[in-house]
């Protein structure tokens, strides 16, 4: 691989875009650590003539400027100064980078638009959400916010060269099937996608080595990192709770998650506080149960019922050590872990697939009765409707619960997706796992 090679991310026009417009407003760049918020600054950078980077980890030094009552105009004085770098108005791109640390930095943002809002200006972190919550008035309506996640399928496809099998699937719908060939192909890059993950060092190295061995050195690294950071979540809360609760999820990311078989020792307040700093930490989304009776899908929810799942696949296997030629030499994801791989596969995608802006809340729907349970995997609204989603992890399987919830609210259109190629069942459309976010398009 090239040095300092960077890979197409859809996130890139988003950025461009923002760049470009004339009412700006601080950007910040939010997400997990590594999912390459850095990268796709500095991508963004070679539009303009200057650019200037500020690590506040690495760079205390600079903290004072921020701890002063300077103006944003005085601070860039102070910057420009120290890094030798013009600040100019339209020609200079400042970023400030892992700004968590420097809480009198993030609070500042809000006077950069007030007072400089003609410079371009994008703050980024991870565990920011811990950071907001000791700033009182966070700058709203003066800030906005961009989501960054792990890659997604369509990114990955574009990152190991084969950009024209993106095209395929989304000029494709239940009614225009693809060519088989082409179907086995976007198979065969799928698995091997869930096996790797989306974790840009990952991709990155698999599409240098083409061997998935060494991206499994790279994930095993990322998780010691991460795992490494949970030590500074909540001093409240030990870091050893919160890797218990962590791999938990990974255990249970099938079902309703159950607290009691989450961690030794620890009360359910313990366990759901540990769940809740994951949740704000980027690693872990949860899947909520709501009645669904009308949209908003969120106005009728359930919060007894959850299921909680990792932030990416590759992370998943690895936590849970699973077979990789399982996965790779499978068509049926049930030998594998129960089919909780293509579940948490199917419910990223959904979140990657929407506005990096406001990304979708992921939903489920439960029924348990004397008579029979039933469940529907996600729910998602588009436009006025509600679109019920079953996930299949082979390529066959019955559709009782799918159609169940149909009837009972009176749903016109229902998706199942598995590794079977388009197709269409009466009122049931059939979508590739791989072209799961061909419904958000």
């Amino acid at each position: 691989m090239k040095p300092h090679e960077y890979f197409y991310r859809t996130i890139d026009q988003e950025l461009l875009v923002w760049s470009q417009e004339e009412d700006r407003k601080p950007l910040l760049l939010r997400g997990a650590r590594q999912v390459g918020k850095s990268s796709a600054v500095k991508q963004l950078a070679k539009s303009f003539k200057y650019f200037v980077e500020i690590d506040f980890d690495n760079q205390k030094h600079v903290h004072t400027f921020f701890e002063q009552s300077f103006s944003p105009q005085e601070i860039c004085e102070q910057l420009s100064f120290v890094y030798r770098i013009p600040i100019i108005p339209g020609e200079t791109l400042l970023f400030f980078d892992e700004i968590q640390s420097c809480l009198p930095a993030l609070s500042k943002l809000r006077y950069f638009y007030e007072q400089y809002s003609e410079l371009h200006l994008i703050a980024a972190g991870s565990l920011l959400e811990f950071a907001m919550e000791e700033i009182p008035s966070f700058g709203v309506g003066r800030i906005r916010s961009l989501f960054m996640f792990p890659f997604s399928f369509e990114e990955f496809l574009f990152a190991v060269g084969d950009g024209m099998l993106v095209d395929a699937y989304r000029n494709a719908s239940p009614q225009k099937p693809l060519q088989e060939p082409i179907h086995q192909l976007l198979l065969n890059r799928l698995k091997t996608f869930m096996t790797i993950g989306g974790m840009p060092g990952v991709v990155a190295k698999y599409v240098s080595t083409q061997n998935l061995l060494n991206s499994q050195k790279i994930l095993n690294d990322i998780t010691i990192s991460l795992k490494s950071d949970f030590a500074k979540y909540k001093k409240q809360v030990p870091s050893l709770r919160i890797n218990e609760v962590f791999e938990s999820v990974a255990r249970q990311s099938e079902g309703k998650f159950v607290y009691e078989r989450a961690a030794v020792q620890a009360s359910n307040a313990q366990v759901k506080q540990a769940l809740d700093l994951l949740v704000m930490a980027g690693l872990v989304y949860s899947v909520t149960h709501t009645a669904a009776n009308g949209i908003p899908l969120g106005a009728e929810i359930n919060l007894k019922f959850q299921r909680f799942i990792l932030f990416d696949t590759g992370l998943f296997q690895h936590v849970l050590d699973l077979d990789m030629a399982q996965i790779f030499f499978s068509d049926d994801f049930k030998t594998v872990n129960r089919g909780a791989l293509a579940e948490i596969f199917v419910g990223l995608e959904l979140m990657k697939g929407s506005s990096c802006y406001n990304p979708i809340s992921l939903y489920c729907w439960q029924r348990e009765k004397r008579q029979g349970s039933a469940q529907v995997d996600f729910l998602i609204q588009k436009k006025e409707q509600i679109l019920p989603i079953e996930v299949k992890a082979g390529t066959q399987g019955a559709m009782q619960s799918l159609r169940l919830f149909m009837a009972e609210k009176n749903i016109e259109r229902g998706i199942r997706t598995s590794l079977e190629n388009f197709a269409h069942y009466q009122n049931i459309d059939v979508y590739p796992m791989y072209a799961i976010s061909n419904l958000l398009k």
